[in-house]
């Protein structure tokens, strides 16, 4: 019997981190001319971040939609939109809305915001059922120093043990972690919502290599999720900021070929 290609249902998405120090306008406009399916925002400090009327400028003067927001809620961020974390989400799901994305990706509250870490979990399914918008808390990994571990987030790095509704694997935190992608993705089932491709060796660092390129086993969840017909994102999150123009633009349409092949799964 011949084999069928099938045709994933899941969209490749850019962040915008991913041409990072460079701004969201510059990421639209390269996701189009590689033929990306779709965009991440990650809000930071470029004003155009966090604007729903400038962003929805960009989607439309490209032609691709915003399919994801992530919220500042990284250490690089905690300034934007002030100190105070629940603002942070809630003008990252209001923003979400402004611009058509279904899916807000956060991280896990630090140890030291130990109000804001009280209410997280429910604080998260409260947002999710009054806004429409999925609320995919992303998995993370202890930081290491001098040989030992520090848990620096609550209610922990992992999100599969906690009870959120969805979730965001990231391929090269499961590198960081030591954590197993694979073993990780099936426990999750159909909470697994969204998922960073990205690559990682292992090392302390997290080190968002283009797929392909480390240790992780991206191209089997790849194939796993066509598989199951998932219809999430696929959004690349991998470092550039040392590369020129050109060596970024090779490395993001290898990211995006390497998903659009792996995607692609046969099916017999």
């Amino acid at each position: 019997m011949s084999a069928a290609v099938q045709v994933p249902g899941a969209r490749v998405a850019l962040s915008t981190a991913s041409v990072y120090p460079d701004s969201c306008a510059a990421a639209f406009d390269l996701a189009e001319r590689l033929g990306y399916d779709g965009v991440e925002v990650m809000v930071q400090t470029d004003p155009v971040s966090q604007e729903a009327g400038a962003l929805g400028a960009l989607a439309r003067l490209h032609g691709i939609p915003i399919v994801s927001v992530h919220a500042p809620t990284l250490l690089l961020t905690q300034r934007v939109w002030g100190p105070d974390a629940w603002t942070k989400v809630d003008n990252s799901v209001r923003l979400a809305q402004e611009v058509g994305a279904g899916t807000v990706v956060l991280h896990p509250p630090f140890r030291w915001q130990k109000d804001y870490a009280a209410e997280f979990v429910d604080g998260i399914a409260l947002r999710e059922h009054d806004s429409g918008i999925k609320l995919a808390v992303e998995n993370m990994f202890p930081w290491r120093a001098r040989g030992r571990e520090l848990l620096a987030y609550l209610p922990h790095w992992d999100p599969v043990t906690q009870p959120y509704d969805n979730v965001t694997l990231d391929l090269s935190h499961t590198a960081t972690a030591g954590s197993d992608a694979l073993a990780m993705a099936a426990a999750l089932g159909r909470r697994l919502a969204h998922v960073h491709l990205a690559d990682g060796l292992g090392s302390a660092k997290d080190e968002h290599l283009v797929p392909g390129r480390g240790s992780q086993p991206c191209g089997e969840l790849l194939e796993i999720l066509a598989a199951q017909g998932f219809s999430g994102s696929i959004v690349v999150e991998v470092g550039t900021r040392r590369l020129s123009e050109e060596e970024r633009e090779v490395d993001l349409a290898e990211a995006l070929a390497f998903a659009r092949l792996h995607l692609a799964a046969a099916r017999v």
